[in-house]
This record gives C-alpha cells, sequence and structure tokens, in this order.
C-alpha cells in the first residue's frame, strides 16, 4: 500500500545515496600515493634550519666579537649557570680548567681540556645557549662569548677577535685527542633458520672496552669509582 510517511525517508535515502556515488570521483582527482600531508619546504625554510658548522669552519656566518664584548655577554646570559670564571654551578657543567684531567677516574671535560675545535664550540653555543633561551643570540653576541670562553681557557689572548677567518685557526689542546675510527666490528651474521646451536654464549661486546660505561648499575670491569 502506497503510504505519504515514507516519501522524505525515500527522497533523503535518494539524496545520500547520490553523495555516496559521487565522493570516490571527487577523491581520485589526487594522484595515487598522495595523502595531502605538509608541503615542500621553500629553499628559505631549510636554510633555517641548516645551521651546523663543520671543524674546518664551514658555514661560519659573516660577522666577529672581541673576548671584551664577550664578556659582557657571558655575564649577563651565562655567569648564573656557569659562574662569573667557566668555573660551573651546582649540575651546570664547568667551561674551563681541567687540563690533563681525561686520563683520570673523574675527567673534567671542559672547552680547554676537551673539546677539539673551535669552530664547533661556535655552532653548540649558537644552537644550544643560553640553555633558557636557545637561538636567541646574534652572530657577533655569540662570536664575542665564543672569544671569552676560549680566553677563560687560556687558548686565545685578550685582543682576540674571532671570526669565520680566526676561529678555524684556533688549536685546541685536545684537537689530536680523539680516535675517529669506529671501534666497534662490523657484524653482518645471517640469520640461522634451521641445525642452529642450542646454546648462544657473548664472546665479545662494547661494554666491556668501557665504551658504553654503566651509570646506573655496577661500574664496567676496568673503571673505578
Amino acid at each position: 500500500m502506497f503510504s505519504f510517511h515514507k516519501t522524505p525517508r525515500l527522497l533523503a535515502s535518494t539524496c545520500f545515496g547520490i553523495l555516496l556515488a559521487a565522493t570516490p570521483v571527487a577523491g581520485s582527482a589526487e594522484q595515487a600515493g598522495y595523502y595531502g600531508y605538509g608541503e615542500s619546504p621553500t629553499d628559505e625554510q631549510i636554510a633555517a634550519w641548516d645551521i651546523d658548522i663543520r671543524p674546518d669552519g664551514t658555514g661560519l656566518p659573516e660577522g666577529s666579537g672581541t673576548v671584551d664584548e664577550g664578556m659582557a655577554v657571558y655575564e649577563t646570559h651565562c655567569a648564573s649557570c656557569h659562574g662569573a670564571f667557566g668555573e660551573g654551578m651546582g649540575r651546570y657543567p664547568k667551561l674551563a680548567g681541567g687540563d690533563g684531567s681525561l686520563a683520570e677516574d673523574r675527567p673534567e671535560k671542559t672547552v680547554g681540556s676537551y673539546w677539539p675545535y673551535a669552530s664547533t664550540l661556535w655552532d653548540y653555543i649558537h644552537r644550544a645557549m643560553p640553555f633558557f633561551a636557545p637561538q636567541s643570540m646574534s652572530d657577533d653576541q655569540v662570536y664575542a662569548l665564543t672569544a671569552y670562553v676560549l680566553n677563560l681557557n687560556y687558548i686565545v689572548d685578550g685582543d682576540f677577535v674571532a671570526n669565520k677567518e680566526t676561529l678555524p685557526k684556533v688549536e685546541m689542546p685536545n684537537r689530536d685527542g680523539f680516535i675517529w675510527d669506529d671501534p666497534r666490528p662490523v657484524v653482518n651474521n645471517e640469520r640461522c633458520m634451521k641445525d642452529c646451536k642450542d646454546e648462544v654464549a657473548v664472546s665479545d661486546s662494547a661494554e666491556g672496552k668501557n665504551l658504553t660505561p654503566s651509570t646506573t648499575g655496577p661500574l664496567d670491569e676496568g673503571l673505578i669509582e
């Protein structure tokens, strides 16, 4: 029997069916594999993220800073954490000192005792300091601060001017103290799928070479507290 009450529902069902049929057609307009997320970065956006400075000074910007200028920057942005003379405060690390301590049980890894390159000191200060507002300093301030920290460690004289020509020429005390070859063995064993050994014994590891010293459990063999 015909019913007037079914007419609105019939029209709604018909319209909904048309919409469903039309939806795949609209979606197929994009190419396969297109997800619609993000967008291609511009050259300016890539340049903003490309801030690394190489050991040979590649990437250092224009600008300069003196030791005296760096002292003012240091007192404003750094002394509250690293101390007035780079001696460290609380859990914040020392920046100066530690000469000849790297072979001791408690080495002091400072700019003067540990860092191999002055240009990468500029990189670190630029990208990570001050702790509470990283990347907030100008290039000239970073140059000045780098010069001052080097002077705190008696690596450069008080009249030193840091810029992209002078920093790569600074000879850091620990420049030759690093071994750049990776001592870890290259292991490319195939997975055993049949007739495998019942027991497997670990014959060598990085831990025994003091490469990954334990900090939460007992100290590795060879390390003395």
